[in-house]
């Protein structure tokens, strides 16, 4: 049984079950990796550095996480002299459903790196399980081309954890998406927050 699934069968009183999710939540948080997460900020400022693109991916709730991302990297870490150069690949509705429709929803996000990736850009995907075909498939093309491939992973990773260069890792039970995707969030801001910090005072 998933730890949620076992607060939701004893916290009757939403109170008690919001101090126990947040509880878990917490400990999934202090179980993340903080060498991982200094690795994906380091990547992150070395693609600034050099100009390169990342890219930001995933699917459901993590292509939200993936346009959030986007959003707090492009805007909220910029400088006059320098910017990140962040796009979301989960952005544009009429390129992922027209490629959806004509090619295959697994082709939503390998068509459109083809067009647009140079070797040394940066490609995030964002994925609970780790195993959906349409985000391997980009981050397999990604390699080839010579991009460097992060995964922010969660359950026990996947395929994807396996394949990426990169993995920040979110250790949660099979099937908990909730704190999954909370754990991602928490890496947007504290990945955020630091960059911020580091790009503004020069460190």
């Amino acid at each position: 049984m998933s730890r949620v699934r076992e607060i939701q069968g004893k916290c009757v009183d939403p109170a008690d079950f919001a101090r126990e999710y947040v509880e878990y939540v917490s400990a999934v948080l202090k179980s993340i990796d903080p060498a991982e997460i200094a690795a994906f900020a380091r990547t992150l400022l070395a693609a600034r550095d050099r100009g390169a693109t990342v890219y930001f991916m995933g699917n459901g709730g993590s292509a939200a996480t993936a346009s959030h991302f986007a959003n707090d990297l492009a805007i909220g870490t910029k400088t006059a002299d320098r910017h990140f150069r962040i796009v979301a690949l989960t952005d544009n509705v009429p390129v992922l459903t027209a490629i959806a429709n004509d090619f295959g929803y697994e082709e939503i996000f390998v068509r459109q790196l083809r067009l647009v990736l140079d070797a040394g850009d940066v490609v995030v995907a964002i994925s609970a399980s780790g195993n959906s075909p349409n985000l391997l498939r980009a981050i397999d093309f990604a390699r080839q081309q010579g991009a460097t491939t992060v995964g922010l992973t969660a359950f026990d990773g996947g395929t994807l954890r396996a394949t990426v260069d990169l993995a920040v890792h979110v250790p949660t039970f099979q099937g908990e998406y909730g704190p999954a995707e909370d754990g991602h969030m928490v890496l947007d801001h504290l990945i955020t927050a630091y960059l911020t910090h580091a790009v503004r005072s020069g460190t």
